[in-house]
């Protein structure tokens, strides 16, 4: 992956001077989205500038243990503190997603400062909103890998402490599987050395991250995967659906479903995979798969969404028996294509 030395230029051009800086990310905020503006805002800080970090919603419980997380701002629980930091900010950092419409809420508050730049970081497809400076990298297998990228072309690898290494750490590891999945680049992995070389641990880090839930969540999957997995197109595309009450059945708290979807791709002929979680006013739809099926282009087709080319997601704003029937009629259609 290569970053835009105009781009670099630009940005050091807006960093001049000690500036209110405010790091965004998106709703349901996970290792890549935290990580990554921990990161990031601390590289900034260092420089002498004010930054304060910001995100819709509360990140999973299994990520509390982060280094800076205590810090960053709830908004859906501290909308106050968040709202002063937007109206005072010279410059907004938009990480890990390219839409505002995905700051839920939060976009309202972010369109009342006109005056402040805009930047985004982010490696998902198709960027839907204008900014000052991109860096939009879709080759980029996180996020955080394309934070440490920008840390290193500005200030050098060897500004990066450990406390930084960590949380881009999770960032890499979350959002490839455990590097298992999605551009895995030899750069990518002399990154990961760099990390490591400032002594970070990482077998910590992996049980940190998985294998620290709870109860509860390890037999809502022994039940979403036992009673609520169906197949479909001759068992190469699998569903599954949870909701409100299902969940509180088993104790659910934020981040409880995460991976859950990913689970019907370890059978050997499956190709696609969904989920659908019911939530006070929609269904939140996540979609994986593997080798040339792309559920970027379903998910935006079907379910007005997109992602990655094996990773994607979206909304549905009817029933769940109307929104899987939905499902259904669009993975036969999609099939009838050759696009499964």
């Amino acid at each position: 992956m290569e970053l835009s030395q105009q781009s670099i230029e630009s940005l050091r051009n807006i960093l001049e001077g000690e500036k209110n800086i405010v790091i965004l990310s998106h709703t349901n905020p996970d290792g890549d989205a935290v990580g990554s503006s921990i990161a990031w805002g601390k590289a900034l800080e260092r420089v002498g500038h004010k930054v304060t970090c910001i995100v819709p919603n509360r990140f999973p419980y299994y990520l509390a243990w982060m280094n800076g997380i205590n810090d960053v701002v709830i908004y859906n629980q501290q909308s106050d503190i968040a709202a002063e930091a937007i109206a005072k900010a010279d410059i907004f950092f938009c990480l890990d997603f390219h839409t505002i419409s995905r700051l839920d809420s939060l976009s309202d508050e972010l369109s009342r400062n006109t005056k402040a730049k805009r930047v985004l970081i982010d490696h998902h497809l198709n960027p839907a909103e204008q900014f000052d400076v991109m860096f939009s990298h879709p080759e980029s297998s996180s996020t955080s890998y394309l934070v440490y990228c920008i840390i290193a072309a500005l200030w050098g690898e060897k500004s990066i402490t450990r406390e930084q290494a960590e949380v881009l750490y999770v960032g890499m590891m979350t959002d490839t599987g455990n590097f298992s999945f999605s551009y895995l680049t030899p750069e990518l992995f002399r990154a990961v050395a760099v990390l490591a070389e400032t002594g970070i641990d990482i077998p910590q880090i992996y049980n940190n991250v998985y294998n620290s839930f709870t109860e509860g969540r390890a037999r809502l999957f022994g039940y979403t995967i036992n009673r609520k997995m169906r197949t479909l197109h001759k068992g190469t595309v699998a569903y599954m659906s949870l909701t409100e009450e299902e969940m509180r059945r088993f104790w659910f708290q934020q981040g409880d479903s995460e991976g859950f979807v990913n689970y019907p791709l370890t059978i050997k002929k499956m190709k696609m995979s969904a989920i659908f979680i019911e939530h006070h006013d929609f269904i939140r739809v996540s979609l994986r798969s593997r080798g040339k099926v792309d559920v970027n282009i379903f998910a935006g087709r079907y379910f007005n969404g997109g992602g990655h080319k094996n990773a994607a997601g979206g909304k549905s704003f009817v029933s769940m028996e109307e929104t899987i029937r939905n499902f259904e009629k669009a993975v036969a259609e999609y099939a009838a294509e050759g696009m499964i």
